[in-house]
């Protein structure tokens, strides 16, 4: 039987990280983000994850072309600095739609469609757990995934299982593009920041090796060290 991954957010950072290495893991991948994908022998979708239309014909597609999925990656995310000052009703809809309605609506319009013993992960961030200065916006969207992660557990277990993955420092283009990365470093135990890749071997351990067949609910930290709970 083919495996199945669906990944939100698949064209860049983690989200890629991700489609590259199901494939690498002889699953069929869909790409699901705004940009499409340029990856060879994935299904890409371009669409709005916050459109419950648009992620439905998606599902219907996927289901059709490549089989029922067995994983369910809810990557897509943005993070715009946010303070008290600075937030508007408009950047509070972008960030909780795109980060945590779309994880709601993508898992509402696949779930139903995965394979028994299929499994999600929600990607959250160690600001679910220890904010940071000027994410104010960012970092209560990632505490929300933490607690709808249990939620959808609860609701979909034992069919499915869901967890979590918080990274800590992540070296992606859009942490490369301030300096928060470099300044952060030296406050890291191990000293550096994780790759995509790093992140990906998490997210497939907890969907698609089969190793973690009895954890769900979870929120697995991966700072190096730099949140310990």
């Amino acid at each position: 039987m083919t495996r199945v991954a669906v990944v939100t957010g698949g064209s860049s950072g983690m989200g890629l990280a991700c489609v590259r290495r199901y494939r690498a893991e002889g699953f069929a991948v869909a790409s699901l983000d705004l940009a499409g994908s340029g990856e060879r022998d994935v299904l890409a979708v371009a669409l709005d994850v916050t459109d419950p239309e648009a992620l439905a014909a998606a599902a219907r597609r996927i289901e059709a072309e490549l089989g029922a999925p067995t994983a369910l990656v809810n990557a897509a995310g943005v993070f715009p600095p946010t303070t008290l000052e600075t937030v508007t009703v408009d950047l509070y809809r972008r960030v909780f739609d795109v980060n945590v309605l779309g994880t709601v609506l993508a898992t509402q319009a696949f779930a139903p469609r995965m394979a028994d013993g299929g499994a999600i992960v929600n990607f959250s961030s160690i600001n679910a757990f220890t904010p940071s200065p000027g994410q104010l916006l960012y970092c209560a969207a990632k505490a929300a995934i933490v607690q709808l992660t249990k939620s959808l557990a609860l609701e979909l277990g034992p069919r499915l299982r869901v967890n979590a993955l918080a990274p800590g420092w992540v070296d992606t283009p859009g942490t490369q593009a301030n300096e928060r990365l470099a300044a952060a470093i030296p406050r890291i135990p191990l000293s550096r920041a994780a790759t995509p890749e790093e992140m990906a071997d998490l997210v497939f351990l907890l969907a698609g090796e089969e190793r973690a067949l009895y954890v769900t609910g979870e929120t697995v930290v991966a700072s190096g060290g730099l949140v310990l709970r």
